[in-house]
């Protein structure tokens, strides 16, 4: 995709150095799959040495499929991270033409490039607590911190209720949101075709059910998973990807990162309970208590399925347990059949 002495030209430094970012990962975690892979960029600038690092994105499915489609996630990107509390900063977008940075005319494929955030991967405190099954203060601590800085950007309401029912459509239907991962299922050894038929008729019924909630347009992250936030000492921390619109419904970061104590949960003992039905009741609870939007109990049900299908999708998480996944299908069934979820039915939902 680009060459090394192209880059020092494009960064105007006199060395650079590249190396890909996260090569252990498969080895130590169950989830695989990407959108792309970052590249740290270490390279000198006034002042002294820098890193950052680069991102591009593979024409694969989720409706990537064209590099305009890849240009428009990244172009949107280059100004949304900067604009939303404790995210990585981007510092330009452009583009490649034979491995060289280039103007935009002549682009063949688009690049965005990041400071490079330090910190631990929440996803590492995860998998600690699921050998051990120890919850320590510290934990606490975190989850509420993440809690917090939901309830804090989801004060920031949207004024177009346009792009709520753009941002309920696309839940839906949008090739990285629910049909989208659900045609991916196609090919693999776990594909239950009508499971997946009847999810999307409910969905649908889902849409008409929301998409006049134009009041609940607020501040969102929208990819808020525990790979996409990076801790440091304590509480502080960065996180990284926002995706698919600056608002939304503060449905979807709730459930993005509560569904994955759940999804931690399972794997260690098939179903919710000690160290993580603790993190996910406490969450619930203070973000209810803080936020005042008990009306998320009535909308979140389908943001929660885009999550589980991807949670039991095998392009994303290609060594989990079948029994997981049917838990995790059951859990969406249930799920979209009630009015109103119940944070108390977890283990009832997988059932």
């Amino acid at each position: 995709m680009f060459n090394d002495v192209k880059l020092r030209e494009y960064l105007l430094s006199p060395a650079v150095r590249t190396s890909v970012l996260g090569d252990d990962a498969a080895d130590r975690e169950q989830k695989q799959a990407g959108y792309g892979i970052p590249v740290l960029v270490e390279y000198e600038a006034a002042g002294g040495p820098r890193r950052a690092v680069l991102h591009t994105m593979g024409a694969a499915h989720f409706g990537h499929e064209h590099m305009s489609d890849r240009a428009a996630i990244l172009l949107w990107q280059k100004d949304a991270f900067n604009r939303l509390p404790r995210h990585v900063r981007a510092l330009d977008i452009g583009a490649f033409q034979g491995g060289a940075p280039i103007s935009l005319g002549t682009a063949e494929e688009f690049f965005l490039l990041t400071d490079y955030a330090e910190g631990a991967g929440y996803f590492l405190d995860l998998e600690r607590i699921a050998k051990s099954g120890v919850l320590t203060d510290a934990d606490r601590a975190r989850a509420d911190a993440l809690c917090d800085y939901l309830v804090e950007i989801h004060r920031v309401a949207g004024a177009d209720g346009n792009l709520y029912v753009r941002r309920i459509r696309e839940l839906i239907g949008h090739g990285e949101c629910i049909m989208g991962i659900a045609d991916s299922y196609t090919g693999t050894q776990f594909c239950p075709t009508d499971a997946l038929r009847q999810i999307e008729h409910l969905c649908v019924d889902w849409r008409w059910k929301l998409k006049d909630r134009t009041h609940r347009l607020k501040q969102v992250h929208g990819d808020f998973h525990p790979w996409n936030i990076l801790f440091r000492d304590g509480t502080d921390f960065t996180v990284l990807d926002r995706s698919r619109g600056e608002f939304g419904d503060a449905a979807d970061d709730v459930a993005c990162l509560t569904l994955n104590y759940v999804f931690f949960s399972l794997e260690r003992s098939g179903r919710l309970e000690g160290a993580f039905e603790e993190l996910f009741r406490r969450f619930w609870t203070r973000y209810l208590d803080n936020s005042r939007d008990a009306e998320m109990l009535d909308v979140v049900a389908p943001f929660f399925v885009f999550r589980a299908l991807v949670m039991a999708n095998p392009v994303w998480y290609p060594k989990l347990a079948d029994t997981i996944r049917r838990q995790l299908f059951a859990f969406s069934l249930a799920v979209l059949s009630e009015d109103h979820f119940d944070p108390a039915k977890v283990n009832f939902y997988c059932a």
